[in-house]
């Protein structure tokens, strides 16, 4: 759990907070299964809007000991939206605890990449990282003796190798363009396409650095109709049925955000497992606290503000089984029978 050790209770803002961690952490213990020692994995997917800008006053400790909360309940977290500035993310990792890391991708340059990093922030009790890496890249053609690309992501997506007791995979994170307020962006719909080809290519390739691979992130997904969902189906992946058609952003009208596999060793789980979004400001930053924190603005004015400190997106999450080991065990006695090899691949 994280630490608490720093909220002061005798000041007003102290009180407060530990109030809303109250509230938060019956609300997840109610929804969010517990974290196991090698059975489970827990992933989740957060926009964390602007994470270290300072629009409203930036993030004060409060909403900080929020995030930590509910960030504690999941194993690995790809994270959106974090800024050039890494101080927000530093005092959250404090909060966490000293078994916590992150990985964190440079800055995409360009008024599109919106100085935004993307993020995976880990439990290293429960995953060790592989080693693997870097920015996924759209492949280049020679014109003139340069090499050069017909095509660019706004933000690049970012892509890490991890392993989970038997399982073994590479997981990728986007934040697809947004573009046009509308289901179909030109620019968004190619880069799901092309995320998706690229991922698909890798999984065929002799070289693949895992037989297992995650594809999350914030899509920009208006519905599950849109072209630019479409593109995952048609790569293969495959989408959790608790998280299908899911509202994710804060309103609650939009299925924003995604995650999908292609996974042969969970692959059977994945209409089955637990999976969901945790509606975080029916707990903390709620509409009824608007006079505790904005007493003279309106119900449109704090729903906005309170994006700042919280998100304008909500996390996803779902849970997968990682404990292989019956499934090894029964390879073993019976050879001929095709299953899991010993690093979760199949054999």
């Amino acid at each position: 759990m994280p630490s608490y050790k720093e909220i002061n209770a005798g000041k007003r803002t102290g009180r407060r907070t530990v109030k809303g961690l109250l509230r938060l952490n019956q609300a997840l213990d109610n929804t969010v299964p517990a974290k196991t020692l090698d059975q489970t994995l827990l992933l989740a997917s957060w926009n964390i809007r602007e994470f270290g800008n300072q629009k409203s006053g930036g993030r004060e400790d409060e909403p900080l000991f929020y995030l930590a909360e509910i960030l504690s309940r999941f194993d690995l977290i790809a994270v959106q939206e974090v800024r050039d500035n890494l101080d927000a993310l530093d005092r959250l990792m404090a909060i966490l605890g000293g078994w916590w890391r992150y990985l964190v991708s440079d800055v995409t340059l360009g008024k599109q990449g919106n100085m935004e990093r993307h993020a995976y922030v880990y439990d290293t009790r429960k995953l060790s990282f592989g080693g693997l890496v870097g920015e996924l890249i759209p492949p280049m053609t020679k014109e003139a003796g340069l090499l050069t690309s017909n095509f660019a992501f706004a933000r690049t997506p970012y892509l890490a190798g991890f392993r989970a007791g038997w399982f073994k995979f590479t997981i990728c994170t986007q934040h697809l363009y947004y573009g046009e307020s509308k289901p179909d962006d030109q620019q968004r719909q190619k880069e799901s396409e092309t995320i998706v080809d690229l991922l698909h290519k890798r999984m065929r390739s002799k070289d693949r650095w895992a037989n297992n691979t995650i594809l999350l992130g914030d899509f920009n997904v208006f519905s599950t109709k849109d072209r630019t969902f479409l593109a995952l189906e048609k790569g293969r992946f495959h989408i959790p049925a608790g998280l299908r058609g899911q509202y994710t952003n804060a309103k609650l009208d939009k299925p924003f955000d995604q995650m999908a596999f292609m996974a042969p060793d969970v692959d059977r789980q994945i209409d089955l497992a637990r999976a969901g979004v945790f509606p975080f400001f029916k707990y903390v930053y709620r509409d009824s606290d608007r006079a505790e924190y904005l007493p003279k603005a309106d119900d449109k004015t704090y729903r906005e503000w309170r994006t700042y400190k919280m998100s304008d997106h909500l996390p996803i999450w779902v849970e997968l089984g990682v404990d292989f080991s019956t499934d090894y065990l029964e390879r073993k006695a019976n050879p001929s029978t095709p299953g899991k090899a010993k690093d979760g691949a199949t054999e």
